[in-house]
């Protein structure tokens, strides 16, 4: 075999050679652009289950304020019926 027939294939596996790198490099960037972007989605899952978590609390917080404001009106009305009960039992016996 002489030298130059050596070269070609020499030349053919090095441009292969060459050409399974960058490929290689290609798939690492875009690997690291996938898992760059899964922790971007796990962070943001993250603050959306914090932020789920404290509306919720948020939101036990002003339901029981409801209730205690409901409770609150209806044991308000309750007295003002009691209170115009007397007004007009007075006022009846007033009359007579």
């Amino acid at each position: 075999m002489s030298e130059t027939e050596h070269e070609d294939p020499l030349g053919a596996a090095s441009a292969r050679f060459d050409r399974a790198i960058a490929r290689l490099d290609t798939s690492l960037r875009e690997l690291a652009a996938r898992q760059a972007r899964h922790q971007r989605i796990e962070v943001d899952t993250q603050r959306l289950i914090h932020e789920r978590s404290r509306l919720a609390t948020e939101l036990d917080k002003t339901a029981a304020r409801a209730k205690r404001l409901d409770d609150s009106a209806h044991e308000v009305s309750r007295r003002l019926v009691e209170a115009m009960e007397t007004v007009r039992s007075v006022l009846q016996k007033a009359e007579n």
